[in-house]
């Protein structure tokens, strides 16, 4: 998975900006979203379009936050897709 891929995931999590989670915390927030999605990315880019609907105004934020997120946590470019 690629950095906006995890992102994506990431994005659709109930971790926010204000928490500062560890990279540890990150990283599991990502895998449980993953599980619970059944590892379907594409369920995840769904509730990310539908958060954008939704909440327009804070899209742009939370999905910088999340890919500065993911660079610093996951530390990659691309991972294999599982």
């Amino acid at each position: 998975m690629s950095n906006t891929d995890l992102a994506q995931v990431l994005f659709t999590t109930r971790l926010q900006a204000s928490d500062r989670a560890t990279d540890e915390q990150v990283r599991t927030a990502i895998t449980e979203r993953l599980r619970a999605c059944h590892g379907d990315r594409r369920a995840c880019a769904a509730l990310v379009a539908q958060e954008a609907g939704d909440h327009p105004e804070t899209y742009a934020p939370r999905m910088r936050w999340a890919l500065a997120t993911v660079a610093r946590a996951c530390g990659v470019t691309r991972l294999a897709a599982a």
